[in-house]
């Protein structure tokens, strides 16, 4: 009997401190909702030029390497992406290089991907004509069209273009000046130099990538990286910006997503004005687009001009083994705040970012450009919890839950021992 009661007076208690609590907080209503974020979009964009018949990867061709990695690729399309493939130079046999240099066309539209007809279509490609990389990129460009968020071409090619005009690093740029939220990643499957510098051209110019693949696992594992990486990208194209050696003459940076690159163990300055009353939030990304040695980090700190260290920030994994990240918050409410300004409005103060790396080469990998970085600045109201071990605001709800608990424990044992006096009777 006992045990049959004494879950009815906890009951009761509980009921008790639940309307002392007050109802759970309303669902937001499904109409407020945000729409659906735009899902990511990716070209891949392959040379099927006659030089892609050379046997020197992995003892087989290079046209054979690219269709393996390109049918691993499809297999592990993450869900919700939507790809396209375009190759070039693919279908004329001819030696008219008008004609030839025309001789692009896209095989698989961009969108949800039919795994088994998109490797169908890359099945029957054969190394065949010239190489017009800079008309495949404009018509890549179109293909994806535009939208809320960035949009990624990954180039796959051996040589340089043969078919200038219109020259694939100027197309880069003119697709950068237009601000159609376009990033070309490149992948070199020869060591070339002059393809080396026609890749790094055209990535630097859209904020991409530049990586030699030298083996198959390396370029299957660089597209699945790439094409991966679609689903991170922002909702505006990153500002080109250069960072400098030191505070004094770094660039100023309002709220925004920046592209920079940043040679071997180097330091680069950047300067954000924060009011008091803001918080400055940053973050900071260097993809590794070339063989590193381990044992590296990225390092982001927020400093005073005068080089005090206000905040240091801590690494931001995400899993990722292409790409290492590091971010911090600091508030202006930290510091004590200058003298109010004669018209009443506090003056903002300046705050400088150091983005440091300890990265260092592989014997043989190029340093030169540096390693692609990308910076996210964001200045918002300052949280008015404090960053200190008490507990600010939230005495208040401890307040509440101590009164809900005594409230509970007090008819719990007038329960209780009604429930004594009522046995003992009986």
């Amino acid at each position: 009997m006992i045990n049959k009661r004494r879950p009815a007076a906890v009951l009761l208690g509980l009921l008790a401190a639940t309307a002392l609590i007050g109802p759970p907080p309303a669902a937001a209503d499904d109409e407020t909702a945000e729409p659906p974020a735009e899902p990511p979009k990716v070209e891949l964009v392959l040379d099927v030029s006659g030089s892609m018949r050379a046997r020197d990867i992995d003892g087989r061709s290079r046209i054979a390497v690219a269709q393996q990695a390109f049918n691993e690729v499809v297999d592990a399309l993450p869900d919700g992406t939507q790809l396209g493939i375009r190759v070039l130079g693919a279908t004329y046999r001819g030696k008219d290089k008008t004609q030839g240099c025309r001789d692009t066309q896209q095989i698989v539209p961009v969108g949800p991907v039919d795994r088994t007809q998109a490797k169908a279509a890359v099945a029957t490609l054969r190394p065949t004509g010239f190489t017009p990389v800079g008309l495949a990129l404009r018509s890549a460009a179109q293909d994806l069209g535009t939208g809320s968020t960035a949009r990624r071409i990954v180039l796959i090619t051996d040589g340089e273009d043969t078919c200038a005009p219109p020259d694939p690093c100027q197309v880069a740029r003119e697709l950068a000046a237009q601000g159609t939220r376009l990033v070309v990643d490149t992948l070199g499957l020869a060591p070339d130099e002059k393809v080396r510098r026609q890749l790094l051209c055209i990535a630097g110019a859209t904020g991409g990538t530049y990586t030699a693949a030298q083996s198959a696992d390396e370029l299957t594992g660089r597209i699945k990286q790439l094409v991966d990486r679609a689903r991170d990208t922002y909702t505006a194209t990153p500002t080109v910006v250069g960072g400098s050696a030191a505070c004094d003459d770094a660039p100023l940076l309002a709220p925004g997503v920046y592209t920079d690159r940043e040679a071997f163990a180097e330091h680069r300055w950047y300067r954000v004005p924060v009011r008091p009353g803001q918080e400055l939030r940053a973050s900071v990304s260097v993809a590794l687009d070339r063989p590193v040695n381990p044992d590296y980090g990225v390092l982001l700190r927020a400093t005073a001009p005068d080089g005090r260290e206000l905040v240091r920030g801590v690494d931001a994994g995400s899993g990722r083994t292409d790409v290492v990240s590091a971010g911090l918050r600091w508030s202006a409410a930290e510091e004590e705040s200058p003298e109010p300004a004669p018209s009443g409005v506090q003056p903002a103060r300046t705050v400088c970012l150091v983005v440091s790396n300890s990265f260092a080469p592989r014997a043989g990998t190029q340093v030169t450009p540096g390693m692609p970085v990308e910076l996210t600045v964001d200045v918002v109201a300052a949280s008015p919890a404090p960053d200190g071990p008490d507990l600010g605001r939230g005495w208040a709800l401890l307040l509440l839950l101590t009164l809900a608990g005594l409230v509970t424990g007090l008819v719990a044992g007038l329960l209780t021992r009604w429930w004594v006096a009522t046995w003992r009777e009986n």
